[in-house]
């Protein structure tokens, strides 16, 4: 058994832009916007998990490269007493990854041509 890091529960969708510094704020606004869409996630911009190495090393938003990091909770694709993937909720969370992709490429386009 892996020890709890912290204490409490995490949100379901954690989003990382490193404080706003690899991704422009209006794209990140866009994210979280969507994820509304979906009931029953909660969601964080830049709580705990803020971004990695990826993010803020390859994030620069003045030079028009986007980074945006999501943390997901194993509680959305799984049953986390037996760790057995759930067909519903994998389902479900699919739906939303989908609809955050084509957000992240329509901003994109609106943006870049």
């Amino acid at each position: 058994m892996v020890p709890r890091l912290f204490e409490g529960r995490l949100p379901d969708l954690n989003f990382g832009t490193a404080d706003g510094a690899s991704c422009d704020p209006a794209l990140s606004a866009e994210l979280l916007k969507t994820s509304e869409h979906f009931n029953g996630y909660s969601k964080v911009l830049n709580g705990r998990f803020k971004g990695g190495y990826i993010t803020r090393h390859y994030g620069a938003p003045e030079q028009n490269i986007q980074a945006v990091q999501l943390e997901v909770a194993q509680c959305c694709y799984m049953d986390e007493e037996s760790f057995a993937w759930s067909d519903d909720k994998g389902a479900q969370f699919q739906q939303l990854l989908t609809q955050l992709i084509e957000t992240a490429l329509d901003w994109g386009k609106r943006h870049y041509g």
